[in-house]
């Protein structure tokens, strides 16, 4: 590898960095929140893309109990979680991204074909366990100018996955998409609202840099490698807070960053 682009939730991007010190190669370390994967993809495509390296490691991983100390109350508390909450995933997840030097070599693999880095987003949400309906405005905007720059519909992709917007910011997503005449119901996912079983209770589902990561890298590349999904959109949405910004009264300002990835 020539590089690893990475990072995480916690402090200083510490999981990203020290688990860079265990390899011999060069490390960039990048804050997303729970954006940052697709953040990473994107920036390891342009870098590829571009001919400064060839083989780049795009990885990003979240833990529950850490996450939840830095972002929310202290779980000492005990606090009951309100029905709008979702659960920090503890998980990780990467990808290779490489120059595959064209040819049939080159469409044996999926390939990232365009990317669309988003705008901060503010819409004033101030709950802490309400990320989904902070995060979605910025989804549904990013989503909006993929489309726009790119000059498809949404029906051009298999599948338009976010992350992790859970059941409620999904359904946030879908209607503020569907006021700027943009229809995504028919072939939209999200991975907070998909990676935990109904039955285990988890509220509005999964959240933390780690959620989009795991069900992207594993479910949805599974299906994109076997040539299940040939078209996907993949948006890693994230809260930019803390809990010095909230305990301030401040809102929620919001990130997502749009990847497209597609077999040749």
């Amino acid at each position: 590898m020539d590089l690893l682009v990475s990072g995480d939730l916690l402090n200083q991007i510490i999981s990203a960095s020290f688990a860079a010190r265990d390899f011999d190669f060069p490390f960039l370390g990048v804050y997303g929140a729970c954006s940052t994967m697709a953040e990473n993809m994107a920036i390891a495509a342009s870098f590829v893309n571009a001919g400064y390296y060839k083989k780049i490691v795009a990885a990003t991983g979240s833990h529950f109990s850490s996450a939840e100390r830095q972002y929310r109350y202290p779980l000492e508390l005990g606090n009951t979680r309100p029905p709008q909450a979702q659960w920090t995933v503890t998980g990780a997840g990467g990808c290779v991204v490489a120059d595959m030097g064209g040819g049939n070599n080159q469409k044996t693999y999926p390939a990232i074909t365009s990317a669309t880095f988003g705008k901060v987003v503010d819409f004033g949400i101030t709950d802490v366990n309400n990320l989904g309906a902070a995060m979605s405005p910025s989804c549904a905007s990013t989503i909006l100018e993929h489309l726009k720059d790119t000059g498809r519909k949404a029906d051009y992709y298999d599948l338009i996955v976010t992350g992790d917007l859970g059941a409620l910011g999904s359904r946030i997503l879908k209607d503020l998409t569907w006021e700027k005449g943009v229809e995504i119901q028919p072939n939209h996912v999200d991975c907070g609202e998909i990676i935990y079983n109904v039955i285990e209770d988890e509220f509005q589902g999964g959240s933390g840099a780690g959620c989009s990561a795991v069900v992207f890298n594993s479910y949805i590349m599974d299906k994109i490698k076997r040539r299940e999904l040939n078209k996907v959109l993949f948006i890693a949405t994230g809260a930019l807070l803390s809990t010095v910004s909230s305990g301030q009264g401040e809102s929620i300002p919001c990130i997502s960053h749009a990847v497209a990835i597609e077999n040749l």
